[in-house]
């Protein structure tokens, strides 16, 4: 059990020996403590995931680049598969 206070509060969770190594290895390495590096990633960890984008929003800046310069592509859809299968076969 693995204990952690974080301003006024105060965490409990379970890890197991192999991570609990780690950490107390790297605590080591680094010259601080478990709890310090454990913050620290909890942090990151935070960051990371509000600073997340939506599928939409990666690729927002590629939407419209490469534009054919028709603007009715939607609309006309049917209309030229049809006409592509037919060139197709041309029975």
């Amino acid at each position: 059990m693995y204990y952690m206070k974080w301003g006024d509060l105060m965490f409990s969770i379970r890890l197991d020996e192999q991570l609990n190594k780690k950490i107390e290895a790297l605590a080591a390495k680094e010259k601080t403590s478990k709890s310090e590096l454990v913050r620290e990633a909890l942090t990151e960890y935070l960051a990371a995931r509000e600073k997340e984008e939506k599928p939409y929003e990666l690729g927002q800046d590629l939407f419209g680049r490469y534009g054919s310069g028709e603007g009715d592509l939607s609309t006309t859809y049917k209309k030229r598969m049809k006409e592509k299968l037919d060139a197709r076969n041309p029975d």
